[in-house]
């Protein structure tokens, strides 16, 4: 009761609401820039069990908006330091490290017992993976971004529209904190909104942030909300992600990354294209054929998916082999 004294005294929480977050579970994918503060509020707030899923170790650049780290962590799973850190600030807290990137094939297994999943993973392939899951599962979702100076965190699924209904296309780039940079601050900041988000969810006060999404601009410091409630799925064929377990000899498989990337082709029979070799008059699967395409992020492969989809209205699944490099590096 002393640990939480602060807390039980707000009236919308009290012992009830204490007691409801004792008996929750949350996944947290992506133990970075955003899920290093989330998880370390969710933690000291109560929540019973919290799943982090991250493939990662931890590296110098981490540092500057990761503080749950520290220099003496560089070269550990990110996941298991981060469960030495949330066990030192709540003994009683339950956490299930799990050092794998999500992907298709293990994200209902991820989901398996969770009551809110908060999406911190900077990498859009995992995020829509995670949202497609969550929307089928009707989960809520509490996603978030960061990028430079602004970035957004915002409730999908559970009876929100879907991550898919809010941003049906992907960039015309792929760019991350990585490679256009992040402020620390900015990052941390809305992954402690995260933290709120999935709070308010957990304890079922109102308003709900579900359909609502929040941005930030560190340049101008201002905040600005949008309510995306009445967003529609995306009409006709979603492009949803899968495995090269789950490619079949049967499949066309399309692989849209060049020798210099990739110099074996992803399986014997994957055809090596460019996204412009389909559309129009371009290459179209046989009859009856599922379109596999595959590339490093996925935004190739979402592009090819696109072109393919005018001509052709067969089954279209999208590969991040990137996602399937680090399974590898961990298995």
């Amino acid at each position: 009761m002393t640990r939480y004294a602060r807390q039980i005294s707000l009236r919308e929480i009290g012992e009830t609401g204490q007691a409801k977050l004792s008996r929750s579970s949350v996944l947290i994918v992506g133990a970075g820039g955003l899920g290093s503060p989330a998880m370390q509020y969710l933690a000291g707030a109560g929540v019973g069990m919290i799943r982090i899923v991250d493939p990662d170790l931890v590296e110098l650049s981490n540092l500057h908006r990761q503080p749950i780290f520290a220099e003496s962590d560089i070269g550990q799973p990110k996941v298991e330091v981060a469960a030495r850190r949330l066990r030192g600030l709540n003994v009683d807290l339950g956490i299930d490290p799990v050092n794998r990137p999500l992907n298709p094939g293990n994200v209902h297994a991820m989901l398996e017992g969770i009551d809110i999943a908060l999406d911190c993973a900077d990498n859009f392939a995992v995020s829509y993976t995670l949202s497609d899951a969550c929307l089928k599962a009707e989960l809520p979702l509490i996603s978030a971004s960061a990028l430079e100076f602004s970035g957004y965190a915002g409730a999908f699924c559970g009876g929100a529209p879907s991550l898919r209904a809010v941003f049906p296309e992907l960039p015309e780039r792929s760019v991350n904190c990585s490679t256009a940079g992040v402020s620390g601050p900015v990052v941390g900041l809305l992954g402690c909104c995260q933290a709120q988000m999935a709070l308010s969810l957990l304890l079922e006060i109102e308003p709900s942030p579900l359909g609502k999404l929040v941005r930030f601009d560190g340049h101008a410091f201002r905040f600005s909300e949008f309510e995306f409630n009445g967003a529609e799925e995306p009409p006709g064929r979603r492009f949803e992600f899968t495995t090269l377990a789950a490619v079949s000899t049967r499949d066309f498989l399309a692989d849209l990354r060049t020798v210099d990337e990739a110099p074996s082709a992803a399986a014997l029979h994957a055809v090596r294209l460019t996204a412009e070799s389909f559309g129009g008059k371009g290459i179209v699967p046989d009859p009856g054929q599922r379109a596999v395409m595959c590339c490093r992020t996925g935004l190739r492969a979402w592009k090819a998916a696109r072109r393919l989809s005018s001509v052709w209205d067969g089954d279209i699944r999208l590969i991040a082999t990137a996602n399937e490099e680090q399974e590898a590096e961990v298995g």
